[in-house]
């Protein structure tokens, strides 16, 4: 009888466990549906703001800005790697920081020295233990993001960028794609390189810009660089909770599994013992008649 109830207590605490990872699965369904939101709303504006920048890129010299100017050799660069504040989400931020420290291997063995930038506990935990250049770290900051702190961390990367104190800036964020996708996405921030964007009359011709395009390409530089980023937040943030959901999904299911294998070992495991007890009382009545 101690058997049985050890497989009772079993089941007993996988459904608990089952509950957990539900509630978790709707917790994480809620969040994704109020940032998938922000992204999809943002999405327009980016893709706009990249179409509108490469069609006047495409028409001026690319050494007008600082920004578009690429190092003839680099020997310092910055990688902003995003990953999470909170686990129990799969795979997601091991394959962040596994990509991340390929890129960084490959790096240095071209003699370039890499400076980490980390957004995300899961991040700054991991690489604070090793042997890497941290130069920031952000956590708990996912959701409350706005353009006003983009905007002031653009500019410090532009700063340094300007000033000769790095090379390059690349950022390295998980891309949503379906949820039960997310690609980890390396993406180079400072030089900029603007998007090649095909101009075919008569139905996309040149913007006339007021003023001059090389005027407002100055401008819109930095705020490019914001847009990406603010991007690259809203993707990763994204991703995350996707990740999350289906993580919390599997792992009620494969409860729900256990639950059932459990009930059968129970079932086995009570029908072995009635028997044994049928098996005593009918040789104890046989002694009895022989007695």
């Amino acid at each position: 009888m101690a058997k049985l109830k050890d497989i009772q207590r079993k089941i007993a605490a996988v459904r608990k466990t089952m509950q957990i990872t539900r509630a978790m699965n709707m917790v994480a369904a809620a969040k994704l549906r109020k940032v998938q939101a922000r992204a999809e709303n943002f999405a327009p504006y980016s893709e706009k703001f990249r179409e509108v920048l490469g069609n006047i890129a495409s028409r001026i010299e690319p050494d007008i800005h600082p920004l578009l100017v690429k190092r003839e050799e680099i020997k310092r660069s910055i990688l902003i790697l995003f990953t999470a504040d909170r686990g129990l989400c799969g795979n997601f931020n091991a394959n962040l920081i596994n990509k991340a420290e390929e890129w960084i291997k490959s790096q240095e063995e071209k003699g370039i020295k890499c400076d980490l930038i980390l957004i995300g506990k899961k991040g700054r935990d991991y690489f604070s233990k090793r042997n890497f250049n941290i130069i920031e770290s952000y956590v708990n900051i996912y959701g409350k993001v706005d353009i006003k702190f983009i905007n002031q961390f653009i500019d410090k990367l532009v700063g340094k960028y300007i000033a000769e104190e790095v090379d390059e800036v690349n950022m390295l964020f998980s891309r949503f794609v379906s949820m039960l996708k997310q690609e980890p996405t390396l993406v180079k921030l400072i030089p900029v390189e603007p998007p090649n964007v095909e101009v075919t009359p008569p139905k996309s011709g040149e913007y006339v810009c007021e003023p001059a395009p090389e005027e407002l390409l100055v401008q819109l530089l930095p705020k490019h660089i914001s847009v990406q980023l603010m991007n690259a937040f809203l993707q990763n943030e994204t991703s995350e909770h996707a990740a999350r959901m289906t993580a919390m999904d599997n792992a009620t299911q494969n409860c729900s599994e256990l639950i059932h294998d459990l009930t059968l070992l129970y079932n086995k495991a009570r029908q072995a013992a009635i028997t044994a007890e049928l098996m005593d009382i009918v040789g104890g009545a046989e002694a009895l008649k022989k007695a």
